[in-house]
C-alpha cells in the first residue's frame, strides 16, 4: 500500500556464492522489472539452466510452483524452491507438484552450491542416494520425499561475497523503494539471526534462526565503501538486519569506523525501541537518518503476549531520545496478535499519535507457517482459510486470515484503514510535512511517492464502504 519493493537479497547472496565458484548464473527479479510470465519463460528458454532456484512465499506458493513447472518442462532444469515457506513446510510443499525436484531449507547459499556441483558432475537425473549427501535439502525420489540433515548455519559471514556486487551486475537499483527511505537505496545486512522471541516474526523462526551472527565491522564498512563508489546518485543505504541495534556497543563501533574513514552518506536500519540516547547520537553523527521500529502495540498486556519483552514506557523514552538525537522513526504497529481487543486497538492508535513517528504503518497480523503465531491461530481455530492462495486479496495485497470471535478479520482491516487516515490526516501531521517539503525536498519526495499509493488505497476503501452502506440500506 506504500509502493515498497524489496531487494531479492537471499537470491543475490546465492548468486554471488555460485559465481565465485565459477558457475554461470542469471539472477532475474521479474516483479521488479514488471516482466510477464511469458517473458520469463522466454528468458529461461534462452538461458537453458540446469538448475532453477525459485524464491517463494506463503501467499505466492502455488503461482511460483506453476512457473517452476513450466520452466522445467521447457528446459529440463532441476527445480529447487527456497524461502521461509518451504523451510517451514517442506513435506507439504513438495507434495504440491511432482515437477518440483527439491527445496533448500533455511539459509541456502551453500546447499545450492553443493547441489550445483553435484548436478554438474552427475547431470540433472541424480539418484536419491547421490542427492542424500546434500545437507539442508529435501527432495523427491523413487516416489518418496526425503529430508536430509540440516545444514550448519554460516558462522563466518565475512566469507560471503558482497551482496551489493551482485545487485550491480544483475539488478537495477532504481527499481527498489522503501516508503521510509530515500530513493535510490541499496540494502545490505551486517548480521543474520535475531535472539528475541517475538511470536510473529517469520525469518528468525523459520529461516535465519534466533542465533545472532555478525560480520566484522571492517567487512561491513568495506562494502559500504564499495557501494558509495559504484552506485551513482545513491541516496541511502539500509541495514536490513532483523535488528541492527541488538548490540549497542557494536552500533557505536560501526559508527566510529564510518567516521574514521571519513564516509559521508545517509543510512537507516531496523531497530528495537530500546536504544539509548548516547548510541543514537553517535549513530546520527555517522549519518544515521532513520530507524524502522516495531512498536506493535500500545497495550502492555498485548506486548507481553507476543513476547516483545519491551515496556510501553521504554518505547516512549526511545522516541523522546530519537527526537533529541535527530533520528527519524518509521513506526510499525501490528494489530490482531494474541490478547488483542477493541480497547487495545484504540490504545495503539492513541500511542501512535502521541509518539509522532515520521511515518507509520498499521497492519493486521500475518501468521506464517512455522511461527508461534501461526500455531496459536491454528490451535484456536482463528484461521479463516488454510488455502494459501486466499492469503492475497484480488488486487494482490495481503489478506487478513486471522479472525477471532471477539475481533473479526474484517474489523482488523477496517481499523487499520481508519488508523492510517487518522494518523496521516491530522492537521499537525499535515503541517509538519508541509514544512518538511520546504526544508527537505528529498524527504518530501520520498513521502509523496508512498503517500500517493496509500491515498489511492484509502480512497478506494472509502468508496467501497459507501457502496456497502448503500446496499445494506437498500
Amino acid at each position: 500500500k506504500s509502493s515498497t519493493f524489496y531487494y531479492p537479497m537471499w537470491l543475490a547472496y546465492a548468486t554471488g556464492v555460485l559465481e565465485e565458484a565459477g558457475f554461470q548464473v542469471k539472477l532475474l527479479d521479474a516483479p521488479a522489472k514488471r516482466l510477464s510470465a511469458d517473458v520469463v519463460r522466454r528468458i529461461a528458454a534462452d538461458f537453458a539452466p540446469r538448475l532453477l532456484v525459485l524464491d517463494t512465499s506463503t501467499p505466492s506458493i502455488y503461482s511460483d510452483i506453476a512457473i517452476g513447472e513450466q520452466i522445467k518442462q521447457q528446459t529440463g532444469a532441476f527445480v529447487v524452491l527456497v524461502g521461509p515457506h518451504p523451510s517451514a513446510l517442506p513435506e507439504e510443499t513438495l507434495r504440491i507438484s511432482p515437477y518440483i525436484d527439491a527445496l533448500a531449507r533455511r539459509e541456502y547459499e551453500y546447499t545450492v552450491l553443493e547441489l550445483a556441483r553435484l548436478l554438474q558432475e552427475k547431470g540433472t537425473n541424480c539418484s536419491p542416494r547421490q542427492l542424500s549427501a546434500v545437507k539442508g535439502l529435501s527432495f523427491q525420489g523413487d516416489g518418496l520425499i526425503h529430508h536430509n540433515p540440516e545444514r550448519e548455519l554460516v558462522r563466518d559471514l565475512d566469507r560471503l561475497p558482497f551482496v551489493s556486487k551482485v545487485y550491480r551486475k544483475h539488478l537495477d537499483y532504481h527499481d527498489y523503494f522503501y516508503a521510509h527511505s530515500k530513493k535510490p537505496i541499496v540494502t545490505i545486512i551486517s548480521g543474520r539471526g535475531c535472539p528475541h522471541q517475538c511470536v510473529y516474526c517469520v525469518y528468525p523462526q523459520t529461516f535465519s534462526s534466533r542465533r545472532l551472527r555478525n560480520r566484522s565491522i571492517g567487512n561491513v564498512v568495506d562494502e559500504i565503501e564499495y557501494i558509495l563508489e559504484n552506485f551513482p546518485g545513491l541516496q541511502e543505504i539500509m541495514f536490513e538486519d532483523d535488528t541492527l541495534t541488538i548490540d549497542k556497543r557494536r552500533v557505536r563501533e560501526l559508527a566510529g569506523e564510518i567516521r574514521r574513514r571519513g564516509l559521508k552518506f545517509s543510512w537507516s536500519a531496523n531497530s528495537r525501541a530500546d536504544v539509548d540516547l548516547e548510541t543514537m547520537i553517535l549513530a546520527r553523527q555517522a549519518g544515521c537518518r532513520l530507524f524502522c521500529v516495531g512498536v506493535e502495540s500500545g497495550e502492555q498486556r498485548v506486548l507481553d503476549a507476543m513476547k516483545k519483552r519491551l515496556k510501553v514506557e521504554r518505547i516512549r523514552q526511545f522516541f523522546r531520545d530519537a527526537k533529541k538525537a535527530g533520528i527519524m522513526i518509521h513506526g510499525c504497529f501490528l494489530l490482531g496478535t494474541p490478547g488483542e481487543t477493541r480497547e487495545s486497538l484504540e490504545k495503539t492508535l492513541q500511542l501512535a499519535k502521541e509518539l509522532e513517528p515520521d511515518t507509520a504503518q498499521f497492519f493486521p497480523i500475518m501468521v506464517y507457517p512455522g511461527t508461534e503465531a501461526y500455531a496459536w491461530a491454528e490451535k484456536n481455530g482463528y484461521l479463516t482459510t488454510r488455502d494459501f492462495r486466499r492469503w492475497l486479496t484480488e488486487e494482490g495485497l495481503h489478506n487478513c486470515v486471522v479472525s477471532k470471535p471477539q475481533l473479526s478479520s474484517e474489523e482488523l482491516v477496517a481499523f487499520c484503514d481508519r488508523a492510517r487516515r487518522e494518523f496521516y490526516l491530522r492537521p499537525s501531521y499535515v503541517a509538519a510535512k508541509a514544512l518538511q517539503a520546504v526544508t527537505s525536498p528529498a524527504e518530501f519526495a520520498r513521502l509523496a511517492k508512498g503517500g500517493k499509493t496509500l491515498a489511492k488505497h484509502l480512497l478506494r476503501s472509502a468508496v467501497l464502504k459507501q457502496e456497502d452502506k448503500k446496499r445494506s440500506c437498500g
